[in-house]
């Protein structure tokens, strides 16, 4: 339930219905807005009887929510969310963001080669795994702490803050100490122990759609984190699981649209994991960026034949380069001021 109060309403009234909420056993969530202060309930298992609030001095509506996601929710917080990664601004009014970097950390020369590589041609955040959640036991599985390390010292060379997936609670305190932003991947979505975890933290979090998920699946996952504290998180579509066999995964692209409605966090697309073919991943970036992507995820590797991890779907130093050169163009288009 939301309650909407008056945009004249006083403080005294606002706490008389926070306290009538809470008269309910109920929890309040005032939301200030700029035109407007909404009180969100949390809490309720069913329907709420709105009888003791509705005609209470500075209400003016009343709205049930039904949706499993509320603090997410565009209901609730109106005014879209931006994401702060060091001097990085991630969000509506920001140029979109570009994340890239291999699928693993291979080695210290490796990671710092791409590191240099993506820093050079614009990227704002390097990416790389130090843990990977492979379909298979005996492929690669990444250098874990060692790599979190050579991850970490990439970054502060070139000066791009970093990214990297945590998969189990037990990692959490060691990839805090290398990594900027914690990576939730597809596979753990609804590890909602994990997601709890990282609610309760003070880093952001790109959390990204798992490969049979709903959007309402989705946002509810983002509620985990989010209602643990944490609102920094940055939503990541990545391709669902579908009957078509000629790419990786199938680019859902309305969801960049249907999100920015529903949701007032930040969503980005990686093209990558999407696809699975170098060739259809700058293609699909920018139709991405067209349709309202708030930055994208790109697999950049120093020689993509050659890579322990996703080399099909990696971009070459020298690929990556003319394709940013190509979005800067569709910024300038789409009318973002690069800064």
């Amino acid at each position: 339930m939301l309650i909407v109060m008056h945009h004249n309403a006083s403080p005294a009234e606002i706490q008389a219905v926070q306290k009538a909420i809470e008269a309910l056993g109920l929890q309040a969530q005032p939301i200030p807005g700029s035109e407007r202060t909404a009180i969100g309930v949390l809490g309720n298992q069913g329907y709420v009887d709105d009888a003791s609030i509705r005609d209470l001095p500075g209400v003016r509506e009343v709205i049930h929510v039904s949706k499993p996601y509320k603090l997410v929710s565009r209901d609730f917080h109106p005014d879209s969310t931006v994401v702060d990664i060091g001097e990085v601004r991630l969000g509506d009014g920001s140029v979109p963001v570009i994340i890239a970097g291999p699928c693993s950390v291979e080695s210290e020369a490796q990671i710092l080669s791409a590191a240099r590589l993506v820093k050079a041609a614009g990227a704002r955040i390097l990416r790389g795994g130090a843990f990977k959640p492979r379909t298979g036991p005996h492929s690669f599985q990444g250098l874990g702490v060692e790599g979190l390390k050579y991850l970490r010292l990439a970054g502060d060379e070139t000066g791009l803050p970093v990214i990297t997936e945590v998969m189990r609670i037990e990692q959490l305190e060691d990839v805090c100490r290398y990594a900027d932003v914690l990576q939730i991947g597809a596979r753990n979505m609804q590890n909602f122990d994990l997601l709890k975890e990282v609610g309760r933290l003070d880093r952001p979090v790109l959390l990204k759609r798992g490969m049979s998920a709903t959007i309402e699946e989705f946002l509810a996952a983002a509620e985990y984190i989010v209602s643990e504290g944490n609102g920094r998180v940055v939503l990541c579509e990545r391709g669902i699981r579908t009957f078509e066999r000629a790419t990786r995964n199938t680019l859902d692209l309305s969801v960049i649209p249907l999100i920015r409605e529903m949701s007032h966090l930040p969503i980005i697309v990686d093209p990558s994991h999407a696809t699975g073919k170098r060739n259809l991943v700058p293609i699909m970036g920018k139709a991405a960026l067209v349709a309202g992507a708030h930055g994208l995820m790109m697999e950049v590797h120093p020689e993509p034949d050659k890579a322990l991890c996703d080399g099909a779907q990696s971009l070459s130093g020298e690929g990556f380069a003319h394709l940013m050169e190509e979005i800067r163009g569709l910024f300038m288009y789409l009318g973002y001021t690069e800064k």
